[in-house]
């Protein structure tokens, strides 16, 4: 698959970008197990021309993590475009633009999913990004609104002839938040249909390497990204490119994982601080499935997650691998 002039193998494998998550030291690791390209975390437009010094730092990129794609959301054509040139200018490989984040704070002031109930700003909008840049631009969105407004087949193409270089679908309207099962048979029809020519990115439920593996034969996508399912569990890329290469994955050891999720820890101290850095990666050690389904572990999971140190939280996590996963 190419977007642009760069090649991304036969089947790409994309870390989707997520607020509060996909911060350079998550993005780095995710490459490391062989993420095939990685999103940061989105960037308010507003926020950016006005020099927000939080929303400047989320541009910062090494090139051990490239590809790399910037996302930027907002709802004003004009601030677009101009956060659109800022970006360019941090050097990523593609600047792509979110009219998919659900959640209210965005989507109801009329950005990110928000853009699906007014398609021609949207288009708008997505016209002035590509003409104010030099690099590939890319759109991630959702199927429609709401269960009655599903145009995503439609919208792919009016998107295609703005000039985007490939476009991201996560299978859910916004209406469904993250709720239900995502609908990859509209995926499909998006890209069966003969006049799309960009290439199409499957989101939504990716969760193992036997469901990549399924939505890639299934319904033809050119890539697959990979979101929640990454969330404590960076791994998982190298598990989906293992399995479709070889038709089998090997798990990493669960001491390995744990290493993994030390390292996690100990980066997320480093670059914020103590307290910051262990609120933020409460959000990982939730969600991790190396912590699923152990009997009796509920008073050991509170503990974890309302450990205020880096001694207390270590201390937990070492009694965890040594009394309860390894025995």
């Amino acid at each position: 698959m190419k977007i642009g002039n760069m090649d991304l193998g036969k089947y790409p494998v994309l870390l989707a970008p997520m607020e509060d998550v996909t911060d350079i030291s998550f993005r780095l690791m995710c490459k490391e197990f062989g993420a095939d390209m990685v999103y940061t975390e989105f960037v308010s437009s507003d926020a950016l021309i006005r020099n927000v010094s939080k929303t400047q730092a989320k541009l910062s990129i090494r090139n051990e993590e490239r590809p790399v794609a910037i996302q930027i959301y907002g709802r004003e054509t004009a601030a677009m475009a101009d956060a659109a040139r800022i970006c360019e200018e941090a050097c990523p490989d593609v600047l792509d633009i979110n009219f998919g984040c659900p959640v209210k704070k965005v989507a109801g002031k009329g950005a990110g999913a928000g853009m699906l109930r007014d398609i021609p700003k949207m288009l708008e909008i997505t016209r002035a990004v590509v003409n104010a840049v030099k690099i590939p631009v890319t759109v991630k969105t959702r199927l429609g609104w709401d269960h009655d407004s599903r145009i995503i087949v439609e919208l792919a193409e009016q998107l295609q002839d703005c000039g985007i270089a490939a476009l991201a679908i996560h299978g859910r309207t916004r209406s469904q938040m993250y709720t239900g099962e995502a609908d990859w048979s509209l995926i499909g029809k998006v890209k069966e249909n003969p006049r799309m020519k960009i290439p199409i990115i499957g989101n939504g439920d990716v969760t193992t390497p036997q469901i990549a593996r399924e939505k890639f034969e299934k319904y033809g996508v050119d890539a697959i990204m990979v979101g929640r399912a990454s969330i404590g569990s960076p791994w998982i890329f190298k598990e989906i490119k293992q399995y479709m290469e070889t038709g089998h994955c090997e798990p990493l050891s669960v001491s390995d994982k744990m290493s993994v999720l030390r390292r996690q820890l100990k980066e997320s101290v480093d670059r914020l601080d103590e307290r910051r850095g262990i609120l933020h990666i409460r959000r990982h050690l939730a969600a991790t499935p190396l912590f699923k389904g152990i009997p009796n572990f509920r008073d050991t999971r509170i503990a974890m997650l309302r450990a205020e140190t880096l001694g207390e939280l270590s201390a937990i996590l070492d009694k965890i691998e040594s009394e309860i996963l390894i025995k």
